[in-house]
């Protein structure tokens, strides 16, 4: 579904990525995560085509998105979803319009038939059109303004992959299994794959089927749970060592011993 192909990059002089190469199957869940500043979020931007690299291949689908013109590119964009950390939702909007705000854009389609997919669309997400569908999104939590984000993505796009960037930072507790259960939950009734960029790194261990950890640009492991568990890599090491007594929560939950 995605792949990059030894893809360097750098903003003006300064290198962000450096030949990293990694696919994405159909149907497939991979967290990418990372210190801070290593490239993670980037990755998302070229994969929609928003950053293009100076050396190196972005295929979507088999079709190198960086050497696409503008229609091409806005015809991949129709298979992907994204829901920033922010959620960016429009202020000035309501969570109805939000969510319907492409359609009312870019189809023929009615307002009050717009409305009633948007609602039904809310409902997906557990989100109660009744109770939010005419506020604005200022009024609503951030787990909620996650969940409307979600809602807006796939309404949008009707999408084949879906990407996330920091879908959990800044939320609650409760918010965060929230969203992590409606992520893996559209995962897994609509086989979407899934790009997951965070740096909460036992959220993400709960929900991957596939981990990336991309270190000062490189890529410094592409696996499984079990292979990241037992890594011999330093870079890898350091950057789970902090997070080794929380690995007890997603242990129970999968089965598997991260002590």
């Amino acid at each position: 579904m995605i792949e990059l192909r030894g893809v360097s990059f750098s903003y003006w002089d300064k290198p962000v990525l450096k030949d990293v190469s990694f696919r994405v199957d159909e149907a497939e869940m991979v967290v990418i995560m990372g210190p801070s500043g290593s490239g993670k979020s980037t990755i998302l931007r070229l994969i929609l085509g928003l950053e293009y690299p100076q050396r190196g291949q972005v295929l979507i689908n088999g079709q190198n998105i960086c050497v696409m013109k503008d229609q091409q590119k806005q015809e991949i964009r129709k298979q992907i979803g994204m829901v920033f950390q922010d959620g960016a939702l429009f202020d000035s909007l309501t969570v109805g319009e939000n969510v319907g705000y492409y359609l009312l854009e870019h189809s023929s389609m009615r307002w009050p038939e717009i409305a009633a997919k948007a609602r039904e669309m809310l409902g997906f997400v557990g989100l109660d059109a009744d109770e939010i569908g005419d506020t604005l999104p200022e009024e609503l939590s951030g787990g909620m303004r996650r969940r409307v984000a979600i809602g807006r993505a796939l309404l949008s796009t009707n999408p084949k992959v879906m990407l996330y960037d920091e879908p959990t930072t800044g939320l609650d507790p409760h918010s965060t299994e929230t969203v992590l259960g409606l992520i893996a939950r559209l995962h897994e009734e609509k086989s979407i794959a899934s790009v997951i960029v965070t740096h909460q790194i036992v959220d993400a261990l709960e929900i991957a089927d596939r981990f990336v950890v991309i270190h000062e640009g490189e890529l410094a492991f592409d696996g499984s749970l079990e292979a990241l568990r037992t890594s011999a890599d330093s870079r890898v090491r350091d950057f789970l060592a902090p997070f080794r007594m929380s690995f007890g929560r997603v242990a129970a939950k999968r089965f598997i011993d991260l002590q």
